[in-house]
């Protein structure tokens, strides 16, 4: 088994994990105004990644560039990973390759904790990607305790670039987020990331 090859179920037995829903989980978080220079370009992009309609468009065309801004954004305090194989428990299916992984760490040469927040790729279907988006999840909290980070609360997001769904691991319960982001709305998107990635972004819920 590999990242992709869980489902819902799984996920919540095999990790002894409940699924949680109806949670608004970032109706706090702040609009951050995108730049010129990414909003010009997904002007551009956008209607061209969702016309090839391809899960490779929209994550080079829509995601990456988002990612990127991100990451200038936090003064590249962040690392930002695409593509990478993830092999933290292959026992336990925990294995394959994540479409986009940030760390906290600014180390980008080789992958280091704490892995914070999974980016999914999907071509339409957001639900699809949901299992495939908590298995990584509970594979960077493995990572991080395993090496000692402290940091026990994990992000992931599944996205199909115009659309976009938020995740949060918490103890033993994976919330899904009730609501869903557009890319007309990428100032919120990008204040949710924001939110995500930095250290005020670990907010328990009670």
């Amino acid at each position: 088994m590999a990242y992709a090859h869980f489902t819902l179920e799984q996920i919540s037995k095999t990790f002894a994990l409940t699924i949680g829903e109806g949670h608004d989980l970032f109706a706090a978080a702040p609009r951050v105004e995108a730049s010129a220079l990414l909003s010009g370009y997904l002007e551009h992009t956008v209607p061209l990644a969702l016309a090839i309609a391809t899960e490779k468009a929209k994550s080079e065309l829509i995601i990456a560039p988002i990612l990127v801004e991100l990451r200038h954004h936090l003064n590249n305090q962040i690392s930002l990973f695409s593509g990478v194989e993830f092999p933290v428990a292959p026992d336990q299916g925990l294995n394959g390759v994540c479409d986009f992984l940030i760390s906290r760490s600014r180390q980008q040469i080789y992958l280091s904790c704490p892995v914070v927040a999974l980016v999914e790729a999907k071509n339409d279907s957001i639900k699809s990607g949901l299992a495939q988006c908590m298995a990584e999840m509970i594979a960077a909290r493995m990572f991080n305790e395993r090496e000692g980070s402290g940091v026990e609360i994990v992000y992931g997001a599944v996205t199909s670039g115009s659309q976009w769904k938020f995740l949060k691991l918490q103890s033993d319960t994976l919330f899904v987020d009730v609501r869903d982001y557009f890319i007309d709305n990428l100032p919120k998107i990008l204040g949710i990331l924001v939110e995500m990635v930095s250290e005020k972004g670990t907010g328990e819920i009670g």
